[in-house]
């Protein structure tokens, strides 16, 4: 490894330094920019209200830079192109934040990455432990892009899946029963909790747990001639009325010749409920923020705690108001200071975390790397499946993100965490850094051939309007989303001129030192 290699992943890594440190004094402008004195909603007000009774600091806001590259991965699952990023950056526009904001919520890459994380959720898979089978996960796969596009309010869309029947090729929304490993009561149970409600079956009570059994009691399954198709349907079978109890301990009496589901759904998307809306936007803060206002966000149980209670009723009530809105509150949040903030500790107190006095920094997804490391020109990612089906043929211009099936997985994303969606937990995502993932890539030739194949690396390099400054800045917008400072260009001329490396080399080096950076890897 050269020197300059050397010297530039370890200046490079410089985010982590920050994240370590408790306390910043001097506020870096690469990274951070004054707060500007003025709340930008209710978000802010109750989490600055909440840090001031805690003794808490809060960050300052984020560089134009960073919250550029946070927003378009947490909207658009990708990195925003070079020159799209010098050009935010140098915009003197006071609204170019939400303007941004707006523009990226209306693109085909938001629907895409927020279709994948409700995947994610609802285990959209066609192998084993689920099953599903590919007709299947293509149409379960669509209907849930649907929803994402038509911005479908959560309690229908909701509803939907809870009441579904028929064909699971047909009825795309019935796969939300097929889509369980246990067709079983228990583990329909299971299911519904986990991802409506965002608790654990387990946890609760032995006596609890079989009197929600009831409610998804009559749910069958049969087969048709037509190859692996099941459809799901209601046994209703007139008999004595038996009685149950739903979660928040109400006392109800079920017909057996009418769905029992009709009752539960009703009581679990009422505005009323304190588990639907709560759960629907803890989870939503947590996608956007990295940590749940009740943490873990799939765990929430009726005595845990909120680290800020006014904060997430504020949210629920906001939900609740705009009619189950979920482009809505994901605005709200994306809006926020809150939200805007460095990832950068300006605290000691060991609560700043829980209490959001900062971004919480974690890896980005596999999907996002993969995908951005195929821009850059290179060879396409070779995807493979347990056995021939699903196919594995991804047209070429088709993002990672964009996969319908959890099946269809590669070495880089097995390795780099993709959830294998067999249970629904949001713990089967690993946004952690590995020995694993850090050794492949320094040393694999996967990363090498990327380089050496990237058309836009090649476009920077052989630009002849550029300067060496101004290809070496074109480099980090690329990779970084930011322009360099004036010390790291300094270092990299000095490579260049070292041993007469020149410009080429040293881009190429560059831009192996920027992808092996905790600044790239990481979400900040």
């Amino acid at each position: 490894m050269s020197s300059f290699k050397v010297t530039a992943v370890l200046t490079c890594f410089c985010i982590a330094t920050y994240v370590a440190n408790a306390a910043v004094n001097n506020i870096d402008p690469t990274y951070e920019q004054p707060r500007s004195g003025q709340l930008r909603n209710k978000i802010d007000q109750l989490v600055l209200a909440d840090l001031k009774r805690n003794g808490i600091q809060p960050a300052p806001l984020a560089s134009d830079a960073v919250f550029m590259r946070r927003v378009y991965q947490d909207l658009a699952g990708a990195m925003p192109r070079w020159w799209d990023a010098r050009n935010f950056i140098r915009s003197n526009d006071p609204k170019k934040r939400e303007k941004l904001i707006e523009r990226l919520m209306t693109t085909e890459h938001y629907r895409e990455y927020w279709t994948l994380k409700w995947c994610d959720m609802l285990r959209v898979k066609s192998e084993f432990p689920i099953n599903l089978w590919p007709n299947a996960t293509q149409a379960y796969n669509r209907w849930i892009y649907e929803a994402i596009k038509n911005n479908t309010p959560y309690d229908q869309f909701v509803k939907k899946l809870l009441l579904s029947s028929g064909s699971n090729f047909r009825n795309p929304e019935a796969n939300f029963y097929r889509a369980v490993s246990e067709k079983n009561q228990e583990g329909l149970t299971r299911a519904v909790m986990l991802t409506f409600m965002g608790t654990r079956y387990d946890k609760w009570p032995e006596g609890m747990q079989k009197e929600l059994q009831k409610f998804f009691s009559q749910i069958k399954y049969k087969s048709t001639d037509e190859w692996k198709e099941q459809i799901v349907y209601i046994d209703l079978t007139p008999g004595k009325k038996i009685s149950s109890k739903l979660p928040d301990g109400t006392s109800v009496n079920l017909d057996p010749a009418t769905d029992a589901r009709q009752v539960f759904a009703d009581w679990l998307i009422s505005p009323d409920n304190p588990w639907f809306a709560r759960c629907a936007v803890n989870r939503i803060w947590y996608w956007l923020m990295g940590r749940g206002i009740i943490h873990e966000a799939d765990d929430i149980m009726f005595n845990s705690k909120p680290a800020n209670p006014a904060l997430l009723s504020y949210l629920e009530e906001e939900f609740i108001r705009s009619k189950f809105n979920m482009q809505h509150i994901i605005k709200l949040i994306v809006n926020s200071d809150t939200y805007q903030q460095s990832f950068i500790s300006h605290s000691d107190s060991p609560l700043a975390q829980e209490k959001f006095a900062y971004y919480t920094v974690h890896r980005l997804d596999a999907e996002i790397i993969v995908d951005f490391l195929d821009s850059l020109g290179g060879k396409k990612e070779k995807y493979v499946s347990p056995i021939p089906e699903p196919f594995t043929f991804i047209p070429p211009e088709n993002r990672t993100i964009s996969l319908a099936d959890g099946s269809i997985s590669s070495q880089f994303l097995s390795r780099f965490g993709r959830p294998a969606r067999d249970s629904g937990l949001l713990e089967e995502r690993k946004n952690v850094s590995t020995s694993s993932q850090r050794l492949f890539m320094l040393n694999s030739n996967y990363i090498q051939e990327k380089l050496s194949a990237g058309a836009s690396l090649r476009y920077i390099m052989r630009n002849r309007k550029f300067n060496a400054n101004q290809a070496y800045s074109a480099v980090y917008l690329l990779i970084l989303n930011r322009f360099p400072s004036d010390k790291e260009l300094r270092e990299i001329n000095e490579y260049a001129n070292s041993n007469k490396t020149g410009r080429t080399r040293a881009m190429m080096d560059l831009t192996w030192s920027l992808l092996n950076s905790k600044e790239f890897l990481y979400h900040h």
